[in-house]
């Protein structure tokens, strides 16, 4: 049995491991290197950067209250709001970026775009986009984390004197903290890798809206391999690297 099952997560590695290794075949040192000093891609991956930064920070201040919400209490629509946070999931990316396009074309949308923001095709539609698309799966990650703290520690600091605010910023809080890292990495990561919605939303102008996926995209499609491969490295390094500093400050006692 216990062979068996170390098989099947081996499979993992297989399949996941075997495709990003596949890559390499098209690897071409002075095609990465002329990708790294190109302009249109520095721009790319700084616009994916600084959008998946502020989406991520969006997503986290109102993912901790409506985690903890969901976590905690017991209130009116929860379950429904629960079915919900699945919704990113069970919708395509690119259905969820037609879906805030058609928004945007309704009378409340299209008051929005004249008179508080513009979102397509501009700097605003990539975070609305990476933001939408995050925003369930964070407040899930921000729910489970506080899933594993034991609500008797509350209710110990409570009888201590302690207010509701203070029993969450100094005992919830601190206790689910491995949880909330992990879903702030997550929430970038995913951001960070955001494609449909973006594309749907703001588009695939050079310097402007072209984020690194899109990136991606663009070269596909002109068949040029080689600068595919070192884009797709690009996003991988960045994704991975954030994932593995985040295990390695958990394992270190960063708790």
């Amino acid at each position: 049995m216990k062979k068996s099952f170390i098989v099947a997560a081996f499979f993992v590695l297989l399949l996941y491991g075997g495709l990003i290794v596949s890559v390499f075949y098209f690897f071409d040192a002075g095609s990465f290197k002329e990708a790294i000093g190109s302009g249109r891609v520095m721009f790319s991956v700084k616009l994916s950067l600084m959008t998946a930064t502020i989406a991520t920070v969006l997503a986290l201040l109102l993912a901790l209250p409506a985690g903890y919400a969901l976590s905690r209490y017991s209130f009116r629509f929860k379950e429904l709001i629960n079915t919900l946070l699945e919704f990113p999931m069970v919708v395509s990316p690119a259905a969820l970026g037609a879906i805030i396009l058609i928004f945007f074309n309704n009378p409340l949308g299209e008051w929005i775009s004249s008179n508080v923001y513009g979102f397509i095709f501009s700097f605003g539609g990539i975070v609305l986009a990476q933001f939408v698309t995050v925003f369930g799966v964070s407040v899930r990650f921000v729910k489970a984390a506080f899933d594993e703290v034991d609500a008797d520690f509350e209710t110990i600091a409570k009888t201590l004197g302690a207010t509701p605010w203070q029993s969450f910023f100094k005992v919830s809080l601190p206790l689910a903290k491995s949880g909330i890292i992990g879903a702030v990495v997550l929430t970038w990561a995913k951001a960070l890798g955001e494609f449909g919605a973006t594309l749907m939303i703001a588009g695939t102008m050079a310097f402007k809206t072209e984020t690194l996926p899109i990136a991606i995209f663009m070269h596909l499609q002109m068949a040029d391999i080689k600068t595919t491969v070192s884009l797709i490295l690009i996003l991988i390094s960045f994704g991975l690297g954030a994932l593995f500093v985040a295990r390695q400050l958990l394992q270190r006692g960063f708790k």
